[in-house]
């Protein structure tokens, strides 16, 4: 995921419900083997957006793991303070909008992407990690860390 910022502004995107995920979220996907996880972010930024990224800096890692299914799910976080290009006109994941990062938590957003938002502008590294009880439906265990801010947070 790529967090782009313009001054006061962050470019997301409205995923309608077909795409999953809905609501309004930063542009990212999947990583093509062999690339590199920053070459894929900057990638799906210019698949997704049109843009193509310039100053790009590694903010945090966001993982989602459900032991019953062996399953762990990785999100690479990074952000973009420049770029070129042009926006497309007829984006492929749902509409493009700037909006001003103080009004962005007003929108329609999965609460995990409302949760990682304010971390992207922070000063140091963060790192979530939680651990989910699909039969409960419930999280079993967390770690919160923002490198270079606060202490370890985890709970069991």
């Amino acid at each position: 995921m790529c967090m782009v910022q313009d001054g006061t502004k962050v470019l997301l995107m409205n995923r309608p419900d077909k795409r999953g995920f809905p609501g309004y979220i930063a542009p990212g996907g999947k990583v093509d083997f062999p690339e590199s996880i920053v070459n894929g972010a900057i990638r799906e930024v210019r698949e997704e957006t049109g843009l193509i990224v310039k100053d790009i800096i590694y903010k945090g890692l966001d993982e989602f793991c459900e032991p019953e299914q062996g399953l762990r799910y990785m999100v690479f976080n990074y952000l973009a303070t420049s770029f070129e290009g042009e926006l497309l006109s007829n984006p492929p994941e749902g509409e493009l909008i700037w909006v001003e990062i103080e009004d962005a938590l007003e929108l329609p957003m999965q609460d995990w992407f409302k949760r990682r938002f304010p971390l992207f502008f922070e000063p140091g590294t963060f790192e979530l990690s939680f651990v989910w009880d699909e039969r409960n439906n419930e999280t079993i265990g967390q770690t919160i860390k923002n490198y270079g801010v606060d202490k370890v947070k985890i709970h069991n």
